[in-house]
């Protein structure tokens, strides 16, 4: 089989992760597979592996007939078979598809606001997804919604999954003390909703001022992010939450840390909480999305409602003051990624699923 992954860039976003993922974890498995980035490079280039055909298109506009026929040619040159389609990417397919009709086409859906999908737009997506041989869901929430909203028929469930850092150049230095180091892995977008983690870390540098928080992540200069600049000062938390962009030494950035958490209000199945458990980090997490299928609250994690400061103080309170929760939490959530989320037994199915319903 011969298999492309498209994405519109390669910052370091979950969608993005996953769509460097497929194309690494298929280049020891199929006869091709390739990497076409649409409109802007990032950190992520440095994790793509070397086996991995890769294409920068540098697209301009939403229509950029320059860029589709670079694609045209690359896939016609490579004799690709499928069209993986992450996100916003699912126009570009569509074109292809009109200037290449034998390929087949998937569109894998990342939407993060999985919470509140009765207001997400459609009807773009009821003109091109007609053209689309087969969707791909991250969450069961997104799968209804295919099936439902765009009565479409062939759509699976595929978890995403972590996978193994390539050794990248930098060495990111943590602030704060050895053993009292918070860690928060989410860009500065308002579904992961960091104004809940100040208000935490608020409530912690009360009464346990030793700790602190590190936000990695990217800032895109929006007022969002000025949003949170502004409570850190308003709170006084400049000795107690950190930011510092978007890291590609996320393994390093993990191995200083001791807790790791997130505050989101509506998700899909967040990348970071399998590189937490990857990494067999003790976890404080909202129960948004697919997170309740992942974490069994006292068992490999704590898990709150969503906008509950007071609750999810008090979990991350438990874990600072036991080291043998911290021990275990991390241990049984590595058990769980290994068992249910690894690489392996996702692209198996991926593959099954592709080999059946693309005939």
């Amino acid at each position: 089989m011969r298999i492309i992954q498209i994405i519109d860039s390669l910052e370091a976003g979950g969608a993005e992760r996953m769509a460097v993922n497929y194309a690494n974890a298929l280049a020891d498995e199929i006869d091709f597979s390739g990497l076409v980035v649409t409109r802007k490079e990032g950190l992520l280039l440095n994790q793509v592996n070397q086996k991995v055909s890769y294409l920068y298109l540098n697209k301009k506009s939403t229509i950029d007939l320059t860029a589709l026929f670079k694609l045209r040619k690359f896939v016609m040159q490579n004799k690709v078979e499928v069209v993986h389609a992450h996100s916003t990417s699912v126009f570009l397919a569509f074109l292809l598809k009109l200037t290449c009709p034998s390929i087949k086409l998937v569109w894998h859906d990342h939407y993060g606001d999985s919470e509140f999908l009765s207001k997400r737009p459609s009807l773009g997506l009821k003109t091109t997804i007609p053209f689309f041989n087969g969707i791909i869901a991250v969450n069961k929430n997104l799968k209804v919604w295919a099936e439902q909203k765009l009565h479409f028929e062939n759509v699976v469930y595929l978890p995403n999954f972590p996978s193994k850092e390539k050794e990248v150049s930098g060495y990111t230095v943590l602030k704060g003390m050895d053993g009292k180091r918070i860690l928060s892995l989410a860009n500065l977008r308002a579904q992961k909703n960091h104004f809940l983690l100040l208000e935490v870390a608020k409530r912690v540098k009360v009464s346990h001022p030793e700790w602190t928080f590190h936000l990695v992540g990217k800032d895109f200069g929006d007022e969002y992010s000025q949003q949170i600049k502004n409570l850190i000062l308003e709170f006084k938390l400049e000795n107690t939450v950190f930011l510092y962009g978007s890291k590609q030494d996320i393994n390093n950035i993990m191995d200083q840390s001791t807790l790791a958490i997130l505050t989101s209000q509506s998700e899909g199945l967040p990348v970071a909480l399998l590189e937490y458990g990857w990494n067999s980090k003790p976890v404080v997490v909202t129960g948004v999305g697919e997170i309740p299928l992942l974490i069994q609250n006292g068992v490999n994690g704590f898990m709150v409602a969503a906008q509950e400061p007071a609750l999810f103080y008090d979990a991350v309170v438990q874990l600072m003051e036991s080291d043998s929760l911290q021990t275990n939490f991390g241990n049984a959530l590595y058990q769980t990624i290994m068992e249910h989320y690894s690489k392996e037994s996702v692209i198996k199915e991926y593959l099954y699923w592709l080999e059946n319903s693309l005939k």
